[in-house]
């Protein structure tokens, strides 16, 4: 369920436990996470990610055309923005603890930190948009790996 992968010389263990089946406290799991994102489960049509996104950062501008996604907020405050394009927007709100977002596929989307906390959630893709096993301590990690697509 878990491998060790080098990179940059350094062996990461690597926690995706797809596709086999799983059960977890996703609150803890997600509030405990210190990566910008962990793929925590993969499976063949869904996958489950946890994020810490720091104060003043972003998950970023993107699009998925082939999926949708669901994002649920455990802790922090963040500006949810929503629509056609960055400037067609059909949602631009800040949410706290608790919210549930769901986004469509084919829409632009960003989420940024807009609190002094991290912000804790957990996403759900569906199909998955991530490598099994992908691990990204870092924005600019997600940014620099090859492997992602859709930004």
């Amino acid at each position: 369920m878990s491998s060790i992968v080098e990179k940059k010389g350094m062996a990461t263990l690597m926690a995706d436990f797809g596709p086999h089946p799983y059960v977890l406290d996703i609150e803890e799991k997600t509030l405990s996470n210190t990566n910008f994102r962990d793929t925590v489960w993969t499976g063949q049509f869904l996958q489950m990610t946890v994020m810490d996104i720091p104060a003043g950062g972003e998950i970023g501008a993107e699009i998925h055309d082939d999926h949708d996604q669901f994002l649920r907020l455990e802790s922090g405050k963040a500006r949810v923005m929503i629509g056609a394009s960055e400037s067609e927007l059909d949602i631009d709100q800040v949410v706290e603890d608790d919210w549930a977002v769901f986004i469509p596929a084919g829409k632009w989307h960003n989420v940024l930190n807009a609190g002094d906390e991290p912000v804790k959630l957990y996403s759900i893709y569906a199909a998955p948009d991530h490598l099994p096993g992908t691990v990204h301590a870092t924005k600019e990690d997600a940014d620099n790996d090859p492997n992602e697509q859709h930004h």
